[in-house]
């Protein structure tokens, strides 16, 4: 089982020097509204976003912002290709197959630098890896990321990935299905690992993505090519209020886990802070550490498009340079050494 290394809590001085921010005290903006997509439900993963907006960050950048749930980022690349949404939250490989399917989408900022992408099953069904998948039933949401990338994990175990059946579930539905055996096996991100692992105990049979030789950048901050072109300041704003925030969040959780909680009643504070936890291990590469919080590496992007070209194919070929930026990163923010 994937174990978590232990992670320090505290940022290098540069990136604990955020108060410094470009929009300064005092200064008025007009106010632009921004309809962010989601990549789904609110949950630990989103408590950035909601921290600061409950502390008037990007008010202050002039941005009211409206924080939409999502159904998948299948979803969410589909709304911010077509321009309903001006920015999103979605699993980058999935957003590269909707660039090639003529979503204009380009990505702004990486929040996970590793793969978050998990597979779930019962040891007790005799399942002991991907090459096991064969002949079984896979459930969850239609519009999932997972599906997207499936059949990159599949080839990449020497499987063909027709040889599954995926079965239409709710996301709250598969811990269900699961147990109830009416699925084989699931999809899920790690951060609600911890989820899982209480309700399967030792009859948790689990795989990460990244463990079986699959990688790539997993979700990222994108937005419509046109809206960027002709916004370029909102963005920009947008970019460093998030990057300041889950720096602010890596340094102190539990008052981003708070704004979140206030904002979505259902939500539970000690399950949120546990998904946290999770995020922050997603989030953490070199280049996050050395480079900037939310960088895109160039070579990594290029692996990440040939994987997504040569596995799932492009049915329009382009040029990953216009696909994404760090043009609005701030290079003082950076995740621990």
């Amino acid at each position: 089982m994937f174990k978590r290394k232990p992670f320090s809590r505290k940022l290098v001085a540069a990136s604990v020097a955020i108060s410094a921010f470009a929009c300064g005290a005092g200064t008025a903006y007009a106010q632009q509204q921004v309809d962010f997509i989601l990549n789904w439900v609110p949950g630990g993963d989103h408590a950035p976003y909601y921290y600061a907006k409950k502390l008037g960050w990007y008010k202050d950048a002039g941005i009211e912002l409206n924080i939409e749930p999502g159904k998948g980022s299948a979803l969410a690349t589909q709304k911010v290709g077509a321009g309903a949404n001006p920015i999103g939250l979605a699993d980058l490989g999935g957003a590269l197959v909707g660039r090639g399917k003529g979503a204009q989408v380009v990505a702004v900022y990486n929040v996970y630098a590793n793969s978050p992408q998990g597979m779930y099953w019962l040891k007790s069904s005799g399942i002991t890896g991907v090459k096991d998948f064969v002949g079984k039933k896979i459930g969850n949401p239609a519009a999932d990321g997972a599906r997207t990338m499936w059949p990159a994990l599949a080839k990449a175990n020497g499987i063909d990935p027709k040889s599954v059946t995926w079965v239409n579930i709710d996301a709250n539905a598969k811990l269900a299905a699961l147990k109830a055996k009416s699925i084989d096996v699931t999809t899920s991100f790690y951060n609600i690992h911890h989820i899982f692992q209480r309700e399967l105990g030792d009859d948790l049979g689990f795989l990460a993505w990244r463990d079986a030789g699959l990688n790539p950048y997993g979700n990222s901050i994108i937005v419509n090519a046109d809206y960027l072109k002709s916004n370029r300041d909102t963005v920009a704003g947008f970019v460093k209020v998030t990057q300041k925030a889950f720096a602010a969040c890596v340094a102190d959780p539990k008052p981003c886990v708070e704004a979140l909680v206030e904002a979505n009643g259902a939500l539970k504070f000690d399950n949120e802070l546990e998904n946290w936890g999770l995020v922050e291990v997603l989030m953490s590469d070199k280049f996050a550490r050395e480079v900037a919080l939310g960088y895109f590496d160039a070579k990594r992007m290029q692996d990440d498009y040939a994987l997504v070209r040569d596995y799932i194919g492009v049915s329009e070929p382009y040029d990953i340079k216009d696909a994404y930026t760090n043009e609005f990163l701030d290079r003082s923010i950076k995740m621990t050494k």
